[in-house]
């Protein structure tokens, strides 16, 4: 940002909006189901009677998983830790294709299943740690980490929360995170009304508003579909907010314009019976070229285009009342995160599995739309060489160079694929994890807090371990030590070498500092001082 006279200066510190706050502690997760079954953002529960309670539940998502298994090395070699920073303890990542062009960006993931700490990391190309920020307590869990833009800034976004809970599992009740390129917090986001965030998208638009997802549950009479008439529904309610003031703008609700009978999700049945049904499922939101809606409903198989004035449904894409024709290649199902594209087209990620697994693969999906003719086309599928099959979760991103870049999922695998379809760049998440979405972005960044430094000694010789977390420029490291705090003398140094950067230290110092330097040779930050004893 820049004021009147033209200097640069900070996004504004904004305060957390009022409204809707997290209670002091949010309530705990059913104790019948396993802290995994409770994570799946959009499902996982391999029991058909559970299959429209709220979560986009799956059969056989273990198993799925299983089939899907890479080559592991041991359970302790799937943490990194760190002498500097003995408090992070994160997920490794595995590049198997390393990515042509490593400057175009790093990747963003939210591990959220397995050993170590759920939260929000960011890797280099090499699947080294750039920045990774564990959930804070009550929260258990973070979802879609992106790089979006509020007040004409980049800025970090995410969702925490917990996912389960009152009236359903699969639902967030949570709120979105907005941090700034020094990984201070800007505000929060949070729903207006009773009912909190949910987890599925977060979308920041030039007005400064956001537009987020709320599963509201409400009556609803479900005779229609063969429920009863007193029964319950997890409706897919989508609100925009003003960020600054935490104002409700727009309000559109699912069960206003859409039919009961356009979901392929069975009703709640058995023990959870009493459950809201889930018919819709909404888990993604975007802002179209014209200034309309584009929504998709994992329930229903269906991309809605939403007029944003009167709520009114322009037109489905897929499921059981399409406007528009779709020729076998082209049928998608379970789908998550429908986007406009550059050229126009409409991309997805196709699980092609739920509820019901309708294909042995998941694809990204382009489609081109004639939307005079009502007709539709597959332009490009993109599968992983693994055939790889997600039955919840999933994303696909637009690459500046036309090509795409795919999370998939519940199964721990990123992809960018070039517009031809050849894998450009492919890692992975330990076997047992998985991320929400995944994105590849370029980002800059030069935290707030201080550099650190970790010593340990080793043959005899003293090392100093530096690292940064979420710094993006440091290119060396400098060691100042000596006999008294104020008289430091630069004893050694070193290429940063990844998250954390070990540097032999000569003498036998009793004090010393680690100090960050940019290519340029700018010093970009030091750590404390510390006492080499002791």
């Amino acid at each position: 940002m820049t004021d009147s006279e033209g200097a640069e200066r900070p996004i504004e510190m904004i305060p957390p909006s009022p409204i809707s706050a997290m209670p002091d502690t949010l309530p705990e997760p059913p104790r019948r189901w396993s802290r995994r079954q409770l994570l799946i953002a959009g499902g996982g529960l391999a029991a058909v009677g559970l299959a429209g309670c709220g979560a986009g539940f799956v059969i056989g998502a273990d198993s799925a998983r299983e089939a899907n298994r890479g080559n592991e090395v041991g359970a302790a070699d799937n943490l990194l830790s760190f002498v500097s920073r003995p408090d992070l303890h994160v997920q490794r990542v595995v590049v198997s294709t390393p990515s042509p062009d490593p400057s175009a960006g790093y990747v963003l993931l939210t591990p959220a299943q397995g050993e170590g700490q759920f939260g929000t990391l960011m890797v280099d190309t090499n699947g080294v740690p750039v920045w990774f920020r564990p959930v804070p307590p009550p929260a258990t869990v973070a979802i879609d980490l992106k790089v979006q833009r509020y007040r004409g800034e980049p800025v970090l976004t995410w969702w925490e929360g917990l996912i389960g809970g009152t009236g359903g599992l699969g639902v967030g009740q949570g709120e979105f995170v907005v941090f700034d390129n020094r990984y201070r917090e800007v505000t929060r986001i949070r729903a207006d009304g009773v009912t909190q965030a949910d987890q599925h998208d977060l979308k920041i638009t030039e007005r400064g508003t956001a537009l987020f997802w709320v599963y509201r549950p409400i009556s609803a009479d479900l005779t229609s579909v063969g429920g009863p008439a007193a029964g319950a529904l997890h409706d897919g309610v989508l609100q925009e907010v003003d960020i600054a003031t935490g104002k409700l703008i727009m309000e559109w609700r699912a069960s206003d314009h859409v039919a009961f009978d356009e979901s392929y999700a069975p009703l709640p049945t058995g023990d959870s019976a009493l459950l809201p049904y889930d018919y819709f499922h909404a888990n993604s939101v975007a802002e179209d070229t014209d200034g309309n809606l584009l929504i998709s409903a994992r329930h229903t198989w269906t991309v809605y285009k939403v007029d944003r004035e009167s709520g009114d449904v322009i037109w489905r894409l897929g499921g059981k009342r399409s406007d528009f024709r779709l020729p076998e290649d082209a049928v998608f199902s379970w789908q998550h995160d429908a986007r406009r594209r550059g050229d126009g087209t409409i991309s997805l990620f196709d699980n092609a599995a739920g509820v019901t697994r309708e294909h042995d693969r998941s694809r990204g999906l382009i489609l081109s739309l004639d939307e005079d003719a009502k007709t539709a086309t597959m332009v490009h599928e993109y599968v992983h060489p693994r055939r790889l099959s997600a039955p919840t979760q999933g994303s696909m991103e637009e690459r500046p160079d036309g090509g795409s870049f795919i999370g998939w999922g519940e199964l721990p695998y990123f992809t960018e694929f070039a517009e031809d379809g050849t894998v450009l760049f492919d890692g992975r998440l330990p076997s047992d994890s998985q991320s929400y979405r995944a994105s590849r972005t370029a980002w800059t960044a030069e935290p707030a807090d201080q550099p650190a430094v970790g010593l340990r000694r080793e043959a005899g010789k003293l090392v100093a371990y530096a690292s940064w977390n979420g710094a993006t420029e440091v290119e060396t490291w400098q060691i100042r030590a000596g006999a008294q705090p104020g008289s430091l003398g630069l004893v050694a140094d070193g290429d940063r070498t990844g998250f954390e950067t070990a540097v032999t230290v000569p003498g036998d110092p009793e004090y010393l500092r680690a100090d960050a330097f940019a290519t340029d040779g700018r010093l970009l930050g030091s750590s404390a001082i510390i006492p080499v004893r002791g």
